[in-house]
């Protein structure tokens, strides 16, 4: 298939461009590079099955040419563009109107003027709010407390009535953290930055005491491939996560072990949380998702500690 990606040179995203090539679709990625960075996609450098594209989404011209101009036209969509900073929509909330909810708007409106007719969304746990015990996804009501959390609730909305107005078929998988190589954000790659710039001292946002499942990149790739190829509704929803979760506080830990001086002093701000609109605690049922034969190869603490290896190998 030919098949785009929209924040292909993002963290997940590259990787999943990797998957895709290396499965036998011909790929194009679409990135403004805001964020994503070009060499996270040097492993596909003059592979003739990947072309890269240097658009911002939210052009909607521009956006209209790379859909007109695909030969042969595109036949799928992963769409993985958005704002991945969630502290900083809180003062400027039209960060996520703007880099996570019209960019998916742009994205259908560009498949229904094509014709593609199957998307697959990267969506969140930030959809669900604060929620006690294990979270599954017919959970309602559905109520966030970020606005990253909105707008990917919206753009779930906006992929289920284009679903039924023009026939697109979805693949929505709410993703947990997500770690791993490559990182541009994300609280492994955070303290990594934090040590680079003062070694012998690591702040922590919050008590420490948040406790999330953190999947590795590569399991989460797996994941979503698994879905695409597996679900067959009009709508498809999943949870993906793992088994386990990670306090923030040994996450900390363990980047400092991982580190090139293996000792630093952790100093912790307070309260139950790092930034409004933080989710101090969740955990997710994924049986639905284990049910089409996908399990997570690491637990939350492998792969944190997977991931704090390679990111500190990578900024060294």
């Amino acid at each position: 298939m030919h098949i785009l990606v929209s924040g292909a040179a993002g963290f997940i995203g590259s990787h999943l461009c990797d998957a895709l090539v290396e499965l036998g679709h011909k790929v194009t990625g679409v990135d403004d590079l805001s964020l994503g960075r070009e060499q996270n996609l040097q492993a596909l450098a003059g592979n003739p099955d990947f072309t890269f594209v240097e658009a911002d989404v939210l052009d909607r011209s521009a956006l209209a040419r790379l859909f007109g101009s695909a030969d042969p036209a595109f036949e799928a969509v992963f769409h993985l563009a958005a704002n991945s900073d969630i502290a900083r929509s809180h003062e400027a909330p039209e960060i996520d109107l703007q880099n996570t909810f019209l960019t998916t708007f742009n994205i259908l409106d560009a498949m229904r003027k094509a014709g593609v007719k199957q998307l697959v969304f990267a969506s969140t746990s930030a959809i669900y709010g604060e929620v006690p015990g294990k979270i599954r996804e017919d959970h309602g009501p559905l109520l966030p407390i970020s606005h990253y959390g909105a707008a990917k609730l919206a753009s779930e909305a906006f992929i289920s009535s284009f679903g039924d107005n023009y026939g697109i078929q979805s693949w929505i998988v709410r993703f947990p953290n997500v770690v791993g190589a490559r990182a541009t954000h994300g609280v492994v790659y955070d303290f990594v930055q934090k040590l680079r710039r003062r070694p012998g001292r690591l702040e922590v946002l919050g008590d420490g005491n948040q406790v999330k499942p953190y999947l590795a990149v590569s399991d989460l790739v797996a994941a979503m491939l698994k879905i695409w190829s597996s679900a067959r509704d009009r709508i498809n929803v999943y949870n993906v996560g793992t088994f386990t979760r990670s306090m923030v506080a040994d996450i900390a830990r363990t980047v400092i072990e991982e580190g090139p001086r293996q000792s630093a002093e952790i100093r912790f701000t307070g309260g139950d949380r790092g930034w409004a609109g933080d989710v101090p605690t969740f955990d997710y049922d994924f049986s639905a998702v284990r049910a089409l034969g996908w399990e997570p190869s690491m637990t939350s603490d492998e792969a944190v500690r997977a991931a704090a290896k390679a990111i500190w190998m990578e900024v060294e």
